[in-house]
């Protein structure tokens, strides 16, 4: 009787910094298949960047505004009647030149409203929003202009994935520094949310106050929210649409992980949900991880590090060959 072909799913989260998702696991599927394994890549996001080109990448460009009022050139996905968005695509930090580069008191979202209206121009009609990555803390109000008069989105189905709970007039502290803000801009931001939070109670009768995740990509989430979209855990959205579960069904072994493994990996991200999808069908879990933040709690997996295996310089500079590595060790173990 012939020998039944070991599977293995490869399923990680991209290593900020160093190495995208999909790289990852081509250097995971490399490793399978040097070792006669069947391997299916399947790069994953948890509704930041890197969204986008998990759901299948961009197939259509649109001219838009970005966070400072310049045009650019912002990548989306029309597939059938759904579009995905990643909002980094027209509103993120990097299109400014990172925080030093930012105005974080007129940093708009603007240009992903006109994203929004472009995909129900062309036909969508169910519209996945991925926030994460934006240079902005304007509460979705700039979207919101773009879209206004808001009978846009009536009949449209708006999701909006992404990888925080954070409240939302909570955005101008947890993100506000990281998009350039100083102490006094900071209070400046949440006095304008809050402000926000009673406008679009006004005229949506929605209170995004203490919606979770309302303040993710600066207050967007809320934003969207208020005009009907839906805040899903971004991480959940991806599953439904790689078919996640099926995919793992039949695999002899999972290779999952990203670059900073720390406490909230398993707190709505790629690493926990590959991690608990997996022990619910007994499906071996092998999980890799550029470094482990060692303030947090320990991991409740095992975790291949590979600043430990292999030195800092060399994880940093060489991450999917030590990825091909570490996974063939583990094979021929």
């Amino acid at each position: 009787m012939a020998r039944r072909v070991l599977r293995l799913l490869a399923a990680p989260d991209k290593f900020k910094g160093t190495a995208s998702a999909a790289d990852i696991a081509a250097a995971a599927c490399r490793a399978a298949e040097a070792a006669g394994w069947e391997a299916e890549p399947l790069p994953l996001a948890d509704g930041g960047e890197g969204t986008l080109a998990a759901l299948g990448g961009a197939n259509r460009r649109t001219v838009v505004t970005n966070p400072l009022g310049d045009a650019v050139s912002a990548g989306w996905r029309l597939a059938g009647e759904t579009a995905v968005i990643e909002m980094a695509e027209a509103s993120g930090l990097q299109l400014v030149g990172g925080a030093a580069g930012n105005d974080a008191l007129a940093a708009s979202t603007y240009g992903t409203g006109e994203l929004i209206e472009a995909a129900i121009e062309r036909g969508a009609r169910r519209i996945i929003v991925c926030v994460g990555g934006s240079a902005t803390t304007d509460g979705g109000f700039g979207a919101l202009r773009a879209l206004l008069p808001g009978h846009l989105l009536r009949g449209i189905e708006l999701v909006v994935a992404c990888d925080v709970r954070t409240r939302f007039c909570d955005a101008a502290a947890v993100f506000g520094p990281q998009k350039g803000a100083t102490p006094a801009e900071v209070k400046l931001l949440r006095r304008r949310l809050e402000r926000l939070v009673d406008m679009y109670a006004a005229e949506y009768g929605v209170d995004v106050a203490e919606i979770p995740g309302a303040g993710a990509a600066g207050g967007l989430a809320g934003g969207l929210a208020a005009l009907g979209g839906q805040i899903v855990e971004g991480f959940e959205v991806v599953a439904e649409e790689t078919r996640l579960l099926e995919r793992l069904e039949g695999a002899d072994l999972v290779v999952t992980g990203e670059g900073l493994l720390d406490a909230e990996s398993f707190n709505g991200k790629v690493v926990g949900g590959v991690c608990e999808l997996a022990d619910s069908l007994g499906v071996p879990v092998l999980t890799v991880a550029g470094d482990v933040d060692r303030d947090s709690p320990a991991p409740p997996v095992p975790v291949l590090s590979l600043t430990e295996r292999f030195g800092a310089d060399r994880a940093w500079a060489e991450p999917t060959a030590c990825v091909e590595q570490v996974v063939a060790e583990h094979l021929a173990d």
